[in-house]
């Protein structure tokens, strides 16, 4: 059964639950990022002499035979970009509002990594009804200077071009607003159609940038996809780039390498992927997802020699994932309701809860968890509460217990004599947050478990919570901050640490203050990203005495600089929402002795 947030009447239910989320595209952390520079020299102003262009049944096409009113929208878009996805329906909208005004829509697929029927199936999935062709060879994206997906040209009909860039900013990097501020394109067509000036005609795609056929250097290569970037790729990546998980494009043979190659390199650069959030400086974690700098080296050198493929004889034997649980077989799998959630194709999709009860007669001890997606594209997380008998709100025990789910995030194991423990009688709450990806999607999350025998449990892992309801920010503040701390009553070992905070976040550090003033940086969030709920694993658990001080310090952007902000002209408090803010330090630990 979904329940809503009156069922949160504790104030620690509410603290833990964050309800009624704005949309976050998955693939796109922050910190935030500003929009690329548009190359030089810009596209606007330039001539389009006619192009060629092939349909889904690959015949050939003039880029004349599409013009038929006055003003031509160009748009290049991609079948696993995950902005294309959401702006082709978009674009679709745009072409029948404008459409009878004289506006003609035509989209290209430049992609090399793309096929003619994967175009075809782009175009049927998202319902878009202009004409949608393929840029076989790359050349008309070249001619006309095309560098992202969506990325548009409009031009007029002497085919001038007149505005380049985004179609609004509704969706970027690390952005999803419930509805754009700026309706970039339909206001550089309303302009032109009125005979003035386009008032912003460059404004920058911020989408994935076109795969290209790479030109691999001439001579032997010292570093190929064979011998050396396959392994990476599959130590580091394939994890989550694979199909029927989060990541949005698979990176499992030379191919799809290849043609996602400037993609990958502009990701790493910007410290996007993989996601890792926690500064070297402070804190050793054995989940550290971070490409060490050799490694970047190795796959940037691999880039700039142009992708040279190998000896398919060097190549390691694929990985071996499994279908089903990463955990071993589950004892009980605990479905988070009797149906599957309908996830939309685009929108604002509020946070949904689901109380279950799996009707445990006598205490459980947990060895292994794992909160499974039944459709990991459009899960952007999973969290599972254990909501104790007769209680009003969700167990402080709960908080940071590791019964959750992240893109990228490995499930809970736990060591030989460790378990978590759930009371006779308890039920779980399941809180899901969805972010549509362009297609309508049916969702049916399931918690898996693994016992413990109770008569081999030594340490029982708990969950706390360090928080500060206190949360006052002013409107355009650039950098407010707050502080919350916890003692710790009894000698503890320290498993693994939880940043929590909402869209405004921008840093947040965790302290540990000893009862002889030593003050020691756990881990320290130098940029905070709400895209990415991250569990920090400590590589060593850390004994805190009993009276250590557990302190967070919090900051965020409320200004119109940080992208994510949904409204900057807002005071913003403690809150359930998204829009709202939190400052929450959640933590795993067992006792000491």
């Amino acid at each position: 059964m979904a329940r809503q947030t009156p069922f949160l009447a504790s104030a620690l239910g509410a603290l833990l639950l964050g309800a009624a989320a704005l949309c976050v595209d998955p693939s796109a952390p922050r910190p935030p990022v500003a929009a690329p520079p548009a190359p030089t020299p810009t596209p606007v102003g330039r001539t389009i002499d006619d192009i060629m262009l092939h349909d889904v049944w690959g015949r050939p096409h003039s880029l004349a035979e599409c013009a038929g009113g006055k003003v031509m929208v160009v748009a290049f878009l991609g079948t696993d970009c995950p902005l294309s996805k959401l702006y082709g329906p978009r674009l679709d909208e745009l072409a029948r509002e404008f459409g009878p005004r004289g506006v003609a829509f035509v989209g290209v697929n430049a992609n090399a990594q793309d096929s003619l029927a994967d175009v075809a199936a782009f175009v049927r999935l998202h319902g878009i009804s202009f004409p949608v062709y393929k840029d076989i060879d790359g050349s008309a994206a070249r001619r006309m200077g095309a560098e992202r997906t969506p990325e548009v040209f409009v031009l007029d009909a002497r085919r001038v071009v007149r505005y380049w860039g985004r179609i609004d900013d509704q969706y970027g990097v690390g952005v999803c607003r419930p509805a754009p501020a700026r309706r970039d394109l339909a206001d550089a067509l309303t302009e032109l159609l009125a005979d003035r000036p386009v008032s912003r005609p460059v404004v920058a795609s911020v989408g994935c940038r076109i795969g290209r056929e790479p030109t691999p250097a001439a001579g032997t290569a010292d570093v190929t996809y064979a011998k050396q970037i396959s392994r990476l790729l599959q130590r580091r990546c394939v994890e989550c780039h694979r199909p029927g998980q989060p990541g949005p494009f698979p990176l499992t043979d030379y191919r799809d390498a290849a043609d996602w190659s400037a993609m990958m390199r502009e990701v790493v650069e910007d410290g996007r992927m993989p996601p890792w959030f926690a500064d070297p400086e402070h804190g050793r974690f054995r989940n550290d997802a971070r490409l060490t700098d050799d490694e970047k080296r190795l796959l940037f050198r691999w880039i700039d020699d142009g992708c040279p493929e190998g000896d398919p004889a060097d190549l390691p034997p694929p990985p071996a994932f499994s279908d089903g649980w990463r955990i071993p077989r589950p004892d009980r799998v605990v479905d988070m309701a009797d149906q599957p959630f309908d996830v939309p194709a685009r929108g604002d999709v509020p946070y949904q809860y689901y109380l279950v009860d799996p009707g445990f007669a006598e205490d459980a001890f947990v060895r292994a968890a794992e909160v499974r997606p039944g459709d990991a594209s459009v899960v952007h997380h999973a969290l599972v509460m254990i909501v104790p008998p007769g209680g009003a709100g969700v167990a402080p025990d709960s908080a940071g217990a590791m019964l959750d789910y992240t893109p990228g995030m490995a499930p809970t194991v736990l060591p030989d004599g460790a378990a978590l423990r759930i009371p006779a009688g308890s039920k779980f709450l399941f809180q899901m947050h969805y972010t549509p990806n362009g297609s309508p999607r049916r969702d049916q999350t399931r918690l898996g478990l693994v016992f413990a025998d109770p008569r081999t449990v030594k340490r029982v892992v708990r969950g706390g919570a360090v928080f500060n309801t206190a949360v006052a920010i002013p409107a355009g503040a650039r950098d407010a901050s707050l502080a919350a701390e916890y003692t710790v009553p009894a000698d503890a070992l320290l498993l693994s640490l939880s940043p929590h905070l909402h869209l405004r976040g921008k840093s947040f550090r965790f302290e540990a203050v000893y009862a002889n003033g030593l003050r020691e940086v756990l881990l320290d969030v130098p940029h905070y990203d709400f895209n990415w709920q991250l569990r920090y694993e400590l590589a060593e658990p850390r004994r805190l005495p009993a009276g250590t001080r557990l302190v967070c310090t919090a900051h965020w952007d409320n200004s119109a600089a940080n992208p994510a902000n949904p409204d900057p002209t807002r005071d913003v408090g403690w809150g359930d929402r998204t829009d709202d803010e939190m400052l929450i330090g959640f933590f795993a630990y067992a006792p000491a002795d």
